[in-house]
């Protein structure tokens, strides 16, 4: 078992998961890198990181690449800009983490639903164990390089980890994040 002092959240801290994550993270004693942007609010200000232009433009990553490899369209050239930028950010939260856990809804084409699953296809590209809780299945999952396969007792394991996911948190979604922090770093 890991020495909660020993371990860093990177995350963005947005409404809902995020912002879930964090404050177990802060319960737990886990440091905590919270990455936000210009215009962009961020509801935790622990470990907040302003990413610069420069920061930014080093996780560069089209809208049109994200869409395609999506299979979805996301925002119209008017909202590109901010998007685009959230896209860099999840970039960052993904990249700095050893391991992802990320809370949404598991589609059947194999992606999560909404701006959250770029995070959990970052994870994939960059070969980071995954392991995403389907609210809808109210289960944990484990990607293992060409599926999703159901995980138990869901623990982290590396110091540097990424949490993220849905703005829309339900209550399970709560639980399984505050079961993930009670046996991984056991008070």
């Amino acid at each position: 078992m890991l020495n909660p002092a020993s371990v860093t959240l990177f995350s963005g801290g947005a409404p809902g998961s995020e912002s879930a994550f964090g404050a177990c993270a802060e319960a737990f004693g886990v440091q905590e890198v919270t990455f936000t942007f210009a215009g962009n609010e961020s509801q935790r200000s622990r470990g907040l990181r302003l990413l610069s232009a420069e920061d930014m433009a080093l996780r560069d990553v089209s809208v049109q690449y994200v869409s395609r490899l999506m299979g979805r369209s996301y925002p119209s050239h008017t909202d590109e800009v901010s998007f685009r930028s959230l896209l860099q950010s999840i970039c960052w939260q993904v990249a700095s983490g050893k391991e992802a856990f990320v809370v949404g809804e598991i589609l059947p084409d194999d992606t999560v639903r909404g701006g959250t699953g770029w995070g959990a296809e970052f994870a994939k590209i960059c070969n980071k164990p995954l392991f995403v809780f389907d609210q809808a299945q109210g289960e944990w999952f484990r990607w293992d390089q060409t599926r999703w396969t159901p995980a138990r007792n869901v623990v982290i394991t590396r110091e540097a980890f990424t949490g993220t996911g849905t703005r829309a948190l339900n209550d399970l979604g709560r639980q399984a994040i505050a079961q993930l922090f009670e046996r991984s770093f056991r008070r």
